[in-house]
């Protein structure tokens, strides 16, 4: 079976690794930070790609004894990685930025022109082959995504102070817009902490009601109270689900449970379901029935 994502990865890294090094040695012949920046940047995107890769194969490993859930965190763990090197790397962009505006360099604008033109086209074609298609959409796709696209931002960047140091011989163009560029680095590695940390938080999965999960278990026929409902997701795709209910004396424990977890799973697209069915006599007392 094709692992699509697991492909899209390789060819992103593949195209980020072979342009860090033009873009590495086209900075060091025009003198230009800018591009040797951008390239470190692009260094970062390169074991951010790698790493995300490297999540994807481990994620793909069947689960054992000690991981019964297997290990699809995996994919979760890289992208809060990737998001603490993102925001890493805004803070580097913001110290720099303030440097090249206290110390202005002279730099070859034509050829940092071109190359970072070129840049931008290799970075748009690696969002393009990491965006494509629906499939694997998953936080760790999502976080190289992110990489890849704050480097395309990088490279505008470059363009643009290329453009207004060669028109107007403006030096401190590149530390204005990088500062900008920064910015919007620092909101991307913020939605992605905030992301991945909700998930290892085993917080209730984006788009489910949790209020509308309970209605749903407590509307099946035979169950007469519940009590600790908690939903969560182990990783993109695979959400999971688990509640006590208290039955109705005449009903069977089997069939309520059975019951509960299929409207579960046919009102809220949640596969993993676990029901705990309690006779009315041996139910949790102390239970608080709103957990």
């Amino acid at each position: 079976m094709r692992d699509v994502p697991s492909e899209r990865l390789r060819a992103a890294l593949a195209l980020t690794a072979l342009f860090l090094v033009v873009e590495a040695v086209g900075g060091y012949f025009t003198h230009s930070l800018a591009l040797l920046s951008d390239a470190g940047h692009m260094l970062a995107d390169t074991g951010a790609l790698a790493i995300a890769l490297a999540a994807r194969v481990v994620a793909r490993k069947p689960r054992s004894a000690l991981r019964t859930f297997g290990y699809r965190r995996a994919e979760v763990l890289a992208a809060l990685i990737n998001a603490l090197v993102l925001s890493v790397g805004a803070v580097v962009i913001v110290y720099e930025a303030l440097e090249r505006w206290r110390s202005p360099r002279a730099v070859v604008a034509g050829p940092m022109l071109v190359i970072a033109a070129i840049g931008l086209c290799v970075n748009l074609l690696s969002a393009w082959i990491l965006s494509r298609g629906r499939d694997g959409h998953d936080t760790n796709t999502r976080a190289a995504l992110a990489h890849v696209l704050s480097d395309a931002l990088g490279s505008v960047g470059a363009i643009v102070a290329a453009a207004l140091v060669l028109t107007f011989g403006w030096m401190r163009a590149d530390a204005v817009i990088s500062l900008g560029i920064a910015a919007l680095v620092a909101i991307a590695s913020v939605q992605l902490l905030r992301q991945a940390g909700h998930v290892l938080m085993e917080g209730v999965p984006h788009g489910l009601s949790l209020v509308e999960l309970e209605k749903t278990v407590r509307e099946t026929e035979g169950v007469r109270s519940m009590h600790d409902l908690h939903a969560w997701r182990i990783a993109d795709g695979f959400d999971a689900a688990m509640v006590h209910v208290v039955l109705a004396h005449e009903h069977e424990a089997v069939a309520v449970a059975q019951r509960v977890a299929e409207r579960v799973r046919e009102r809220h697209g949640i596969a993993h379901v676990t029901v705990q069915p309690e006779h009315p006599a041996s139910a949790c007392r102390d239970c608080d029935p709103s957990v």
